[in-house]
């Protein structure tokens, strides 16, 4: 191959992912993520992803929209942030709880037996109920959900716990011969 179509295809290449990065859905938090204050972790204890957030192709693709937390059934599970509880019951055949944290967040949480009802106001750090069994998530695993106005996020970005993607010069290694 020669240089100037090299070139050109290191410049396609870097548009592609710039324009990736910055798709609704993609690992790029929205900017309000940036400029909010960090949720606290939902569980204590040591931090592990059992089952990442992986952004669907489309509103009705595969994917996974949330995070499973590695614990143990019964483990105490803590309000991330203050808000509202919206949600409490059981859909299919899992618990659930969820909260209405304003500004167009609202988190959920599965499999979860609590004693809140919707109305009922929480603070961050309080707690909220106990990881219990059902749904797709292995036994001792929590899922966390979160929708921004509707569109389902990365938790892992409120969380604190996604690094930002550094972009590295692309072209520089790329030479005429």
């Amino acid at each position: 191959m020669r240089a100037a179509p090299r070139v050109v295809l290191a410049i396609l290449l870097c548009l592609v992912l710039s324009v990736t990065a910055a798709a609704p859905g993609s690992a790029a938090p929205p900017p309000a993520f940036g400029d909010g204050p960090v949720w606290l972790w939902p569980l204590d204890g040591p931090r592990r992803v059992a089952e990442p957030y992986r952004v669907p192709a489309h509103a009705y693709g595969a994917g996974h929209r949330g995070v499973d937390l590695a614990t143990a059934v019964g483990a105490v599970v803590r309000a991330p942030a203050a808000g509202v509880v919206a949600f409490r019951g059981v859909v299919v055949d899992r618990p659930l709880l969820t909260i209405d944290h304003g500004d167009g967040l609202v988190s959920t949480f599965e499999p979860l037996v609590s004693p809140l009802s919707p109305g009922d106001p929480v603070s961050a750090g309080e707690e909220i109920g106990v990881v219990d069994v059902g749904g797709h998530t292995a036994p001792g695993a929590l899922h966390v959900g979160v929708r921004l106005d509707g569109e389902y996020v990365n938790p892992l970005l409120l969380f604190g716990a996604v690094e930002r993607a550094v972009l590295l010069p692309c072209c520089d290694a790329i030479r005429a011969p």
